[in-house]
């Protein structure tokens, strides 16, 4: 993997590429040391020198690690909805006429604190340069019902 350097006389040597790359995967100085065979002094120094590769390697190796284990926001959202589909086909099967009353009022009052967040009060805006001059004032025009 070629690493961009931000001046050209900084271009890492093979072992420095070595380096950059080991130390982004989180080897340690003394590991790193016994692989290439350099001091850990030096592998010191050359952390500081390519931290920003370093670091940029390593944000490039996590990306791609959480690629493969985490799902995409979107495929999140199929599967919860799958879910609640049967849940809610099963439901459907469900014969409630058997759970207590109280249980029943606090099921219908979570329904419509759902209901009410779902259908929140809807406000109507226009941009400004909609709204006729003579119209216009500084104040927030409700248009809601």
């Amino acid at each position: 993997m070629v690493i961009f350097m931000q001046e050209k006389s900084l271009v890492p040597s093979d072992q420095q590429q070595k380096f950059i790359e080991l130390r982004a995967q989180g080897w340690t100085f003394v590991r790193i040391a016994q692989e290439i065979g350099v001091t850990k002094r030096t592998l010191i120094t050359w952390s500081r020198k390519f931290q920003f590769e370093i670091n940029n390697l390593r944000a490039i190796e996590l990306e791609a690690i959480q690629a493969n284990y985490v799902a995409t926001r979107e495929e999140r959202i199929r599967v919860l909805g799958q879910r609640l589909q049967a849940i809610e086909d099963e439901i459907k099967k469900r014969d409630i006429s058997q759970l207590p009353t109280p249980r029943l009022f606090s099921i219908a009052a979570s329904l419509r604190r759902e209901i009410l967040k779902d259908t929140s009060i809807v406000k109507l805006t226009s941009p400004l340069n909609d709204i006729p001059g003579d119209e216009y004032s500084e104040q927030i025009h409700d248009w809601s019902a």
